[in-house]
């Protein structure tokens, strides 16, 4: 089930929308403290926001540009102005598609599945998420809290591995065969060198504790987001 982000300042419009949604098979977050919203986007790492442009304390374009500093999160603009201005507007921000209020729900239902499908087609493979933490996979970068750092192949590899079997105990002998083909030539110890460094990289960013030893069994990553 897709996870959506609701970011519209009208309780009752947002309250129908969200109701709405869930019927149609989605999971809604609704946001309704507006001090805090990229934060409070990239702690829940939805699959997709619902983005109003105009809201209190910031309007959606300042939102949606800080979003795109450092998650892929795909993004529809919501306006209750009919403007080419704002279209142009939203998507120069990063957004992916834009819709007028007051929209037909059958219309915006088919927005949201066309934006998740190209979604999911683009970033299959290419980008991971989760709780804030975006690992780039053709770049190899991974970001967090607006701070990204480069890895190396291997240093790549052992963290798609562990966020893809997120919280989950995975072995010291599964990650040497996914970095070595010939893992009996492969000595214990460059494992954890390579454990070792990425640990440290992750610490940089602020990601102290995400990646975690279990002693004996392997490794695993098991974070909460605060940013």
């Amino acid at each position: 089930m897709e996870k959506l982000f609701l970011v519209e300042d009208e309780p009752k419009l947002r309250r129908e929308l969200a109701a709405a949604l869930t019927k149609n098979g989605y999971s809604c977050i609704q946001e309704d403290d507006f001090t805090h919203v990229v934060e409070d986007i990239l702690s829940e790492a939805p699959d997709l926001v619902l983005l109003d442009i105009n809201l209190p304390v910031h309007d959606g374009f300042y939102i949606c540009r800080e979003l795109r500093k450092v998650s892929p999160v795909p993004v529809i603009m919501v306006t209750s102005r009919d403007s080419d201005l704002d279209e142009v507007m939203s998507l120069n921000t990063g957004a992916d598609d834009f819709i007028s209020k007051p929209y037909n729900l059958h219309v915006l239902l088919a927005r949201i599945a066309a934006v998740l499908k190209r979604s999911g087609d683009g970033n299959e493979q290419t980008v991971l998420n989760y709780e804030g933490v975006c690992l780039q996979l053709l770049k190899s970068k991974a970001s967090y809290a607006g701070k990204e750092i480069d890895l190396t192949k291997n240093e790549l590899e052992i963290l798609k591995k562990l966020i893809t079997q997120r919280e989950q105990i995975v072995s010291r002998d599964e990650l040497i065969r996914t970095l070595w083909e010939q893992a009996e030539f492969v000595e214990d110890g460059t494992l954890t060198v390579n454990i070792n460094r990425l640990r440290r990289k992750l610490e940089s960013i602020g990601l102290k504790g995400f990646l975690t030893t279990r002693r004996g069994q392997g490794y695993m990553v098991e974070w909460k987001n605060e940013y």
